[in-house]
Formats: C-alpha cells, sequence, structure tokens
C-alpha cells in the first residue's frame, strides 16, 4: 500500500486487538483495485465510532476528497466481526475509493441526480471488481416500487435536494431509496454499453441518466 497512508485515530477509544485485520482488508482493497485503476496517494483515517456506523455491519465509510477516506468502527456491534472477516469491510474500502477518484475528475456531483449516479458507480464497480452481491443498501427497494415514486428528470437536476431523505430515509422515502436507485440507474446503463468499454469512473451522470429515463426508471417531466 505505498501509496496510503494510514492514520489511527485514538482519542474516542483505541481498537489495537483489531489492527491487523483492518490492515489486512486493506491491503486486500489495495490489490484488487490496482488491478483496474491506478491508485493515487491517499489519506485513511480510521477511527472507532460505536453507536454511529451503518447498524448491519458495524462498519462504515465516508470519502470527503479525491486523496481522504475514512473507515469507522463500531468493535461492540454484533455484526462486527463478521463484517471484518466476511468481505464487507473489503467492499467497504472499494466502494469509498471509487468516490475519492470520481471526486479527482467528475466529482461527487452537487444535484441529486448527479449523486445517485456516483452512489451507483460506487457500487457497480465494487460487484465488477469483486464478483460480489449487491449490498443490503443497494437492494433495499422492489425495482417496481421505484418506478411506482415516479422520480423524475427535472428532480434530478435539483441542487438543494436533501441528501439524507433520499438517501437515508425519512417521511415518505423509504431507508436506502437513493442507494437502490442510483443502482439501478447505473445498472440500466451497462447493459447498454459493451463491457470493455465501460468508464467505470468519470463517465458525465447524465449518460447513465439518459439510459435510465429510456427504461421508465426515471420519468419524463
Amino acid at each position: 500500500m505505498k501509496n496510503w497512508t494510514i492514520h489511527w485515530l485514538d482519542a474516542s477509544g483505541n481498537f489495537y486487538d483489531h489492527r491487523s485485520p483492518i490492515i489486512e482488508a486493506l491491503q486486500s482493497a489495495y490489490a484488487v483495485l490496482a488491478r483496474y485503476v491506478q491508485i493515487p496517494k491517499m489519506d485513511v483515517l480510521i477511527q472507532r465510532a460505536d453507536g454511529h456506523t451503518i447498524p448491519e455491519l458495524g462498519i462504515s465509510g465516508r470519502a470527503y476528497r479525491a486523496s481522504l477516506f475514512a473507515l469507522s468502527f463500531d468493535p461492540d456491534n454484533p455484526n462486527f466481526a463478521n463484517s471484518l472477516f466476511g468481505g464487507a469491510l473489503v467492499r467497504q474500502i472499494v466502494h469509498e475509493v471509487h468516490h475519492c477518484l470520481r471526486m479527482a475528475g467528475q466529482g461527487y456531483g452537487k444535484t441529486f441526480g448527479e449523486a445517485l449516479v456516483s452512489e451507483g458507480l460506487a457500487g457497480r464497480f465494487v460487484q465488477h471488481v469483486m464478483q460480489s452481491q449487491p449490498e443490503l443498501w443497494e437492494a433495499a427497494i422492489p425495482i417496481s416500487e421505484l418506478k411506482a415514486f415516479m422520480v423524475k428528470k427535472s428532480m434530478l437536476s435539483e441542487v438543494r435536494y436533501d441528501h439524507s431523505r433520499w438517501f437515508f430515509g425519512r417521511g415518505s422515502i423509504p431507508r436506502w431509496f437513493g442507494y437502490t436507485l442510483g443502482y439501478e440507474i447505473v445498472g440500466n446503463w451497462l447493459i447498454t454499453v459493451r463491457a470493455d468499454t465501460v468508464d467505470w469512473i468519470n463517465v458525465p451522470a447524465g449518460v447513465p441518466i439518459t439510459a435510465a429515463i429510456k427504461s421508465g426508471l426515471i420519468a419524463k417531466d
């Protein structure tokens, strides 16, 4: 991992007993990524965050910019051990690194549609390089229900959209709606292109969105 510098943040509580498997997961992710992309220099923040991870995993990740992403862990979570050793952590790392790579080019995006595509691309990229199944948040809503919500093309250009509401759920929006919709938007696009021509990192958001409109996943205005 010559291009990654790991920073262990201990103020919120150390977890020395888990350092070895975390490093192994980082090494595994790095090796997988190196087969598909040129890995730039990045800082990796690692912290304990009891009660502030994905409950179903006991871990979570966040990309801050092209050269920085963070991993948070809750060792007291009953699902933590399975995530640590079962592959979920490696996939989470690959997902966040994809965000960083996109931030270095197209950017994560400021609009609702750009965010949907960035999340969908990261999820589909993980599936591609890891040969894995969709994550819980990428298959949380049946496609029939996604279409029933009638997300319109004009909504995707909104800058002042409520990210938490659409992606984490609130009110009439189910939990993880945005992640699942983004995953399907990119999936609609992928079936229209040859596998060897896919731009996994910097495809403009409008390209997958156009494919989603043609498929009926996104409604025309």
